[in-house]
C-alpha cells in the first residue's frame, strides 16, 4: 500500500503544472462551434472517439459543479450545442430527486418564512425580562444560525443534484460577487431568501436586474450598513463597495465625490419596522414604498440633488436608486469588470484580454444578459484552449466534484454536514466570508502545502467513509449502502481521466484497496482542476 504522505510528496508538484505537462498523451480542447476547432487545432495521438470522450469530459467538468456519467450521458443525448443552450437557459420546471427536495421541504428555511423569523426574534428580544434577556439574545441567535446552516444545506444538496448545473454554479458565483456574511447580526436569519429571491432567479438573467434585487435586499443592507445611511447621518459603506466590488472595479474611473454622491443616493433604504410604517409627514406618504422586509423610508432620505457620475440626478426619492443602478450596470467599467471575473472564474487566473473583450462588447450589446455574456465565452477560441490546462479548484468545486463523482452510483445523501464541515476545513464555509470581497479564486489562493494536505484528507473521507453522509440526524448505525465501485475504472472509458499522468496511474495501481485507489485518485494532481 503506498502511504498517503508518500503520494502527497510525490504528485504535489504537479500541482503547479499544466495538465498538459502533467499527462504523458495530451488531448485536445473541446471544439464547442467550428471557429473554436480551427483555433484549437487538434495535435494530439490516439483514435477520434476517445478524443471525443475526452472533449465532452472537460466541458461538462467545467460548467458543472463535476462531471458524472449521468451527465456526461446527458450531453451525449443532447449534443454539445443543445446541451450548453440548456445549461445557459434552464428549465424551471427540472426537478430535484424526490428524497433530496423532501429534506429541504424539512429544513427550517422551508418552513418558516424570513419574515417570520425575524418578527419571532425581535418578540422573544423585546418580551424578555432583565433576568431572561442574555438567554434570549441566545436564543434568537441560535435561529439566525440555524437557518444560516439550513441555507448551506439547500445550496449543498442542489450543487450535488440539480440538474440545472450552470445555474447552480452561477448562484454561488453571485453569492460570492455580492458577498453578505451571514453571522453579522441577523443577516442568517434572511440569507435564505438573499440566495432564493434576489440571487438564483437571475443568476442567468439581466445583470441590472441582479443589480436591482442586491441592492433592495435586507441581507446586503443590514451587511454594508446602509440601514444606517440616512439624512445628515450619511454612511458611504454601502456605495463604495457598490462601485468598487460589484459594479465598476477600483479602476472603474469613480471619484470619491462619487462615492459621496451616491450615498446620499442610497438614503432611505433599509429594513421595516414591525412595529408598522413610519410616521411620515402627508407630502412624503406616497413615496413609502414596503416589499416583504425591505423598505424606502422618504423620511430618512436626501431630496436634494446630485452629481454622480457626471449625470445629474433629481431628488425624486427610490426612482433616484433606479437613476443610479441605470447608470451602474450599463456603464462600460461594469462591463469590463463582470466580464473579467466572469473569464477567470471559468478559464483560470489571468484570462486573455481579447476574450474579455468579446464578453464586454455582448455585455453593452446584449444589456448586460449574462446568459449571452458566457454563451461569448463558451464559444470562444480562447475558451476551448483553457480547456486543455484546467483551472485549479476552489475548496468548494473539489468537495462537490469529488462528491458528486464518488457518490454517483449511490442514492442521494441525506446528510450534508460532512460535506459542510470540509468547506470549513478547507477555508471556504458558504456564506462566512467576513469581508465585503468574496472569497478570492486564484490558484495561488488555495494550493498552499497545508491546504493540500487537507485536500487528501477530504478526499481519504470521501472515498472511504460515506456512512457519514448517509446517517440521519444522531443515528450512530451503520447504513447499508451498495458498494463503492473502482472509480478509475468504472470510468475508464468516458473521458473523465484520460489526462492522468502516469505518476498518477502508477501510485494509483500501487493501491492495494478500491478505498485506497479512490482516495488517490481524488486527491491526484489532475482532480484538482476542473
Amino acid at each position: 500500500m503506498l502511504d498517503l504522505r508518500r503520494f502527497l510528496r510525490r504528485l504535489t508538484p504537479l500541482l503547479l503544472l499544466p495538465l498538459a505537462a502533467q499527462a504523458a498523451n495530451v488531448t485536445p480542447a473541446p471544439c464547442i462551434t467550428p471557429a473554436a476547432c480551427a483555433a484549437a487545432p487538434d495535435n494530439s495521438p490516439g483514435p477520434r472517439d476517445a478524443e471525443a470522450r475526452a472533449r465532452d469530459a472537460a466541458l461538462v467538468n467545467r460548467i458543472t459543479w463535476g462531471a458524472t456519467p449521468a451527465e456526461l450521458a446527458r450531453l451525449h443525448e443532447l449534443g454539445t450545442a443543445r446541451y450548453l443552450q440548456a445549461q445557459l437557459h434552464p428549465d424551471p420546471r427540472a426537478r430535484l430527486p424526490v428524497a433530496v427536495q423532501q429534506r429541504i421541504d424539512a429544513l427550517s428555511i422551508s418552513r418558516q418564512s424570513a419574515d417570520d423569523a425575524l418578527a419571532q426574534q425581535r418578540a422573544m428580544r423585546k418580551d424578555a425580562d432583565p433576568e431572561s434577556r442574555q438567554q434570549a439574545q441566545r436564543d434568537a441567535r441560535a435561529i439566525s444560525r440555524q437557518r444560516a446552516d439550513d441555507t448551506a444545506s439547500r445550496a449543498f444538496y442542489r450543487a450535488l443534484y440539480s440538474p440545472n448545473q450552470l445555474q447552480e454554479q452561477m448562484t454561488w458565483f453571485w453569492m460570492n460577487h455580492f458577498n453578505v456574511y451571514a453571522a453579522k447580526n441577523d443577516i442568517g436569519t434572511y440569507i435564505d431568501q438573499y440566495e432564493e429571491r434576489a440571487i438564483r432567479p437571475r443568476a442567468l438573467g439581466k445583470f441590472r436586474d441582479l443589480l436591482a434585487a442586491t441592492l433592495r435586499s435586507p441581507a446586503m443592507l443590514v451587511y454594508l450598513d446602509n440601514t444606517q445611511n440616512a439624512v445628515g447621518r450619511i454612511n458611504e459603506n454601502y456605495a463604495r463597495e457598490l462601485m468598487e466590488l460589484h459594479t465598476l472595479g477600483v479602476k472603474g474611473g469613480y471619484t470619491q465625490n462619487d462615492v459621496q454622491e451616491l450615498a446620499r443616493i442610497l438614503t432611505g433604504l433599509g429594513i421595516r419596522n414591525p412595529n408598522g410604517p413610519p410616521k411620515l409627514r402627508p407630502e412624503l406618504r406616497g413615496q413609502l414604498v414596503q416589499d416583504g422586509l425591505f423598505i424606502f423610508n422618504p423620511a430618512r432620505h436626501d431630496y436634494g440633488d446630485k452629481v454622480f457620475l457626471g449625470h445629474t440626478i433629481r431628488g425624486a426619492g427610490l426612482a433616484e436608486v433606479d437613476q443610479a443602478v441605470d447608470l451602474l450596470a450599463r456603464h462600460p467599467a461594469t462591463a469590463r469588470f463582470v466580464s473579467a471575473k466572469l473569464a477567470a472564474y471559468f478559464m483560470g487566473d489571468a484570462p486573455p484580454a481579447s476574450v474579455i473583450d468579446k464578453m464586454a462588447r455582448t455585455f453593452l450589446a446584449q444589456d448586460g444578459d449574462i446568459a449571452a455574456i458566457l454563451q461569448t465565452l463558451f464559444t470562444s477560441p480562447e475558451f476551448a484552449q483553457s480547456l486543455k490546462t484546467g483551472v485549479f479548484k476552489d475548496p468548494v468545486h473539489y468537495v462537490y466534484s469529488a462528491i458528486r463523482l464518488a457518490y454517483a452510483d449511490l442514492p442521494p445523501i441525506v446528510n450534508t454536514r460532512p460535506g459542510l464541515a470540509m468547506l470549513r476545513q478547507l477555508g471556504q464555509p458558504l456564506n462566512q466570508r467576513l469581508t465585503p470581497d468574496g472569497y478570492p479564486q486564484a490558484q495561488s489562493d488555495w494550493a498552499g502545502s497545508g491546504q493540500m494536505t487537507a485536500r487528501f484528507e477530504v478526499a481519504r473521507a470521501i472515498a472511504a467513509g460515506p456512512q457519514a453522509f448517509y446517517r440521519d440526524g444522531d443515528d450512530k448505525g451503520p447504513v447499508e449502502l451498495p458498494r463503492m465501485p473502482d472509480l478509475l475504472r468504472e470510468n475508464a472509458d468516458d473521458g473523465l481521466f484520460a489526462r492522468l499522468s502516469p505518476a498518477t496511474r502508477q501510485a494509483i495501481a500501487q493501491a492495494s484497496t478500491v478505498k485506497d485507489a479512490n482516495t488517490y485518485l481524488l486527491a491526484s494532481p489532475e482532480f484538482m482542476r476542473r
